[in-house]
């Protein structure tokens, strides 16, 4: 189940007509009423909190936020054992096909209260047999390489159990798998759950990299989301979904090659479901670790953008941008040509932006030391330089490397953008590698996605994956 826990960087101040939640990196300011700061008081001082359940909605806002943590619990053992049905596309993989299916058989669940489908999708080699002899059940996909979204959809529509759990052929599952995910399903609001992904393999700098920064790997925290206009999703290759409301929206969308279980956890969401992600239930999956075929699935993953923005066109990627801060950030930037000049006129914007943020959490009854309000813009301004930058390397990196060889002035800048996003990125993921190492494997996912999102573009005619919904305001 998810509780919640207040944070010890929040502090809670007080005011007749309720209180005034301050978080002060990165700086946040909020002002709740009284009813609400007597139910964040008592989380607080760790008394008992009133009407959890009915105030999930709004708990759930506030960690949205950064002003309450969500905190993922499962039992030790689920109060029933639901029946789950384990559902593996494969196409010609006998043998991580056997590795999977192994690793299932030594699952601490109650192996009557399971069963595994195996979806044949053509394949030419033994899979359909060592499928068999691990008594698993065998059906066809209905045709040559249908994909794993029709796959998993012939696999669903035979399928027995309550819970409906995806996994990859590729794939192995931990023993806990079931053990640390299935309890969560005791709230009624889930529909979806996933667990971690890790490597199968730490051998290479490439492994290593791919560990942590996988487009499968969700991360060390758990999350929580319902509506809402984000990207968030769970991956299908460890993926375990309430049957009914599997079938009530008809499964993965089964043109999708790519992309498929973004769309289906979206459209989840879009019903009213929720869908968490716990970091445990881990599954071990056989990452890329050949250069061209990492780089070829990182372009195929980009082409998915397209076709997800036009079946989802309320999902816009969004990027807050507050005016001045943003000069000052480009004055910043500038001042290795501009000098002196330069330095003048991001002194006179910082000062002015401090002012400013001061009027504004005076007016809520909260004041601040001048060495609060400069460390908070600050890591503010870090922020956005990251996501300008990342937005950018992501999408525009082509483009930009040729606007650096056209024009040479143009290269410290892309350096500094490149750089800035991978020391980011290398620093919060704490990748168990050199960085040298870290930011060549960096720049060519960058590269590849980058073309992948281009040539799906290009081929759907639509290049509304490009634009951005830019903010004026952010937290504090």
């Amino acid at each position: 189940m998810m509780t919640y826990r207040f944070p010890s960087q929040v502090e809670l101040i007080e005011q007749t007509d309720g209180a005034i939640l301050l978080k002060t990196i990165p700086l946040s300011v909020l002002r709740v009423n009284r009813a609400c700061a007597t139910l964040l008081k008592a989380m607080r001082d760790g008394g008992p909190v009133a009407n959890v359940a009915q105030n999930t909605a709004l708990f759930d806002q506030l960690a949205a936020r950064g002003f309450l943590e969500q905190v993922q619990t499962v039992p030790e053992s689920p109060q029933k054992y639901p029946f789950v049905s384990v559902i593996i596309p494969v196409r010609d993989r006998e043998k991580e096909l056997g590795r999977c299916l192994e690793s299932l058989s030594a699952l601490h669940y109650p192996l009557e209260r399971l069963e595994v489908i195996v979806v044949d999708d053509g394949s030419k080699d033994n899979s359909a047999w060592y499928a068999k002899k691990w008594g698993a059940k065998v059906i066809s996909s209905g045709a040559n390489g249908a994909g794993p979204a029709a796959a998993r959809n012939r696999g669903a529509a035979v399928a027995n159990g309550e819970i409906l759990a995806f996994i990859d052929s590729d794939c192995t599952a931990s023993k806990e798998w079931f053990q640390q995910l299935v309890p969560l399903f005791d709230d009624a609001t889930l529909a979806a759950v996933g667990g971690k992904v890790a490597g199968i393999s730490k051998e290479s700098d490439l492994d290593l990299y791919e560990d942590v920064m996988s487009s499968l790997c969700m991360g060390a925290h758990p999350r929580l989301a319902g509506k809402g206009a984000d990207t968030f999703y769970l991956p299908s290759c460890n993926l375990l979904v309430k049957k009914d409301a599997f079938l009530d929206l008809n499964g993965f969308a089964p043109t999708m090659q790519v992309g498929e279980d973004v769309d289906l956890c979206w459209r989840l969401r879009d019903k009213g479901w929720r869908i968490a992600y716990m970091p445990a239930g881990a599954v071990f999956h056989k990452h890329r670790n050949q250069l061209w075929s990492f780089m070829s699935r990182r372009f195929f993953y980009g082409t998915s953008e397209e076709k997800l923005q036009r079946l989802h066109p309320k999902r816009k990627k969004q990027m807050v941008v507050p005016p001045l801060l943003a000069g000052l950030l480009f004055v910043f930037l500038t001042i290795p040509w501009t000098g002196g000049l330069g330095v003048l006129i991001a002194g006179i914007m910082a000062v002015m932006d401090s002012q400013l943020l001061k009027e504004k959490t005076q007016k809520m009854g909260v004041n601040l030391r001048l060495f609060q309000l400069l460390r908070a813009r600050l890591r503010t301004m870090v922020s956005l330089l990251y996501s300008l930058s990342f937005h950018l390397v992501r999408y525009y990196s082509i483009l930009m490397i040729v606007l650096g060889i056209l024009q040479p002035l143009f290269i410290p800048v892309l350096l500094l953008m490149l750089g800035c996003a991978a020391m980011v990125d290398f620093s919060v993921k704490k990748v168990q590698l050199p960085f040298i190492s870290f930011f060549f494997f960096y720049i060519l996912e960058q590269l590849s996605y980058g073309l992948g999102v281009f040539w799906g573009c290009v081929k759907g005619m639509n290049f509304r994956s490009y634009v951005v919904v830019l903010r004026r305001h952010i937290d504090g």
